[in-house]
């Protein structure tokens, strides 16, 4: 029976099975600011493989990424955030929902983005993807040196 609620509910976790996003590693929820605590109805998973953010109480909104797809990982601490030992993640993404994905003053901010910016190169080696940038070396050549025949 449990494997047959596996099947059925494919991609998620249900009763300690695991699928497509890996294993759960990281469970944190959005925190004020003030004192750090978790009185918020947004609430970030890590997985394996995915990143996911929930959202709302009454309008439930989910957001989920591919490791595969974050290209860039930075934290921000304010002073405030420092204080209460909280951090902002905030993840630069080829996805097409939001470009940046924050994970905004979470505890542990900066295990979390060591582990986000190993987990996605992890990805993008195991499916063999490469992140192209342009990084201006086209601004340093001179039509008139290239000569096409």
């Amino acid at each position: 029976m449990a494997e047959q609620l596996k099947q059925d509910h494919e991609g998620e976790v249900i009763h300690g099975y695991n699928t497509t996003k890996g294993d759960l590693v990281f469970s944190e929820r959005k925190r004020w600011k003030f004192l750090g605590l978790p009185f918020t109805f947004t609430k970030y998973q890590i997985y394996e493989n995915d990143i996911s953010v929930r959202q709302g109480f009454l309008n439930l909104k989910v957001n989920d990424c591919y490791m595969y797809r974050i290209s860039d990982v930075s934290l921000k601490m304010s002073l405030m955030q420092r204080i209460f030992r909280l951090g902002t993640v905030e993840c630069f993404t080829s996805d097409t929902t939001d470009k940046a994905l924050v994970l905004a003053n979470v505890r542990n901010a900066e295990k979390i983005k060591d582990y986000i910016l190993q987990a996605a190169e992890e990805a993008k080696m195991k499916r063999r993807t490469i992140n192209m940038q342009n990084i201006g070396a086209s601004d340093d050549l001179d039509p008139d040196d290239m000569h096409i025949q």
